[in-house]
């Protein structure tokens, strides 16, 4: 077996005395589409967050690619090939559409000298309008960002996690607040991003139909802790997973 993208071993996270995670182990591999849900309160955020640096675990260890990553910073972690998409959109509404993506694109080209004495747009213009090309808003090119749909917001978003080229992106509820049919835009967008370039997604979401047909494999958390795993018509059946979101 190929080495894990992203591993999980033995993460455990307090708040005081409230254990929000709780020895949470898991391995994620090159290509696959994981997700990761659980009611309100189960533990993803502060999952998510320890492995994207937010928060540093109480134990454990988490690596990508072979490399501890617990506590290392976002743009080191960039570097290492992880990009996210926030739950809170990370747009910025006075700036165009392509530049939004150029400048996502510069956080992860080239050197402050480079940035400083290059070309404004850090010679990414081309790149930029391919990934404009992909989540087919050529039409909304040059529209200010806060002028868009929240849906064409999400999808801005992701254009901007992608300029970097990721090996592992993490998605925070991508689905939220996204009408039908913007959302199986997205979902169409993601499956034939990782189908071409073979990119591993982890993806926290609440929407379960569409957290269903997007990913090939789903770990389910309630109070800390992984009660499920296992492929969506595993979980659609798993009694217990069906308790923890009825109350039962």
């Amino acid at each position: 077996m190929s080495q894990s993208v992203l591993s999980i071993r033995n993460i455990s996270k307090s708040f005081g005395g409230i254990k929000a995670v709780r020895d949470v182990s898991f391995d994620v591999q090159p290509g696959e589409v994981l997700g990761l849900i659980g009611p309100n309160g189960s533990g993803k955020s502060t999952l998510f967050n320890c492995v994207l640096g937010q928060l540093r675990p109480d134990t454990g260890q988490v690596t990508v690619k072979g490399t501890s990553v617990s506590g290392m910073r976002a743009a080191d972690l960039n570097k290492l090939g992880v990009g996210r998409t926030f739950q809170q959109l990370s747009v910025f509404p006075q700036m165009s559409v392509i530049e939004n993506i150029i400048l996502a694109g510069q956080e992860h080209h080239g050197s402050m000298v480079s940035r400083l004495f290059g070309p404004s747009d850090a010679g990414l213009t081309g790149e930029a309008e391919q990934m404009i090309a992909f989540f087919r808003l050529e039409h909304l090119r040059d529209e200010m960002a806060g002028s868009l749909s929240y849906g064409q917001q999400k999808l801005l978003d992701a254009a901007m996690a992608f300029m970097a080229g990721p090996d592992l992106v993490l998605l925070d509820e991508p689905a939220g607040g996204v009408n039908l049919t913007m959302l199986g835009h997205l979902k169409d967008r993601l499956q034939t991003y990782n189908r071409e370039h073979g990119t591993t997604f982890v993806v926290i979401e609440h929407n379960m139909e569409f957290v269903m047909s997007l990913c090939t494999r789903i770990i389910v958390l309630a109070e800390g802790a992984i009660i499920a795993e296992g492929s969506p018509d595993d979980i659609r059946s798993n009694q217990q997973v069906i308790d923890a979101y009825l109350g039962g």
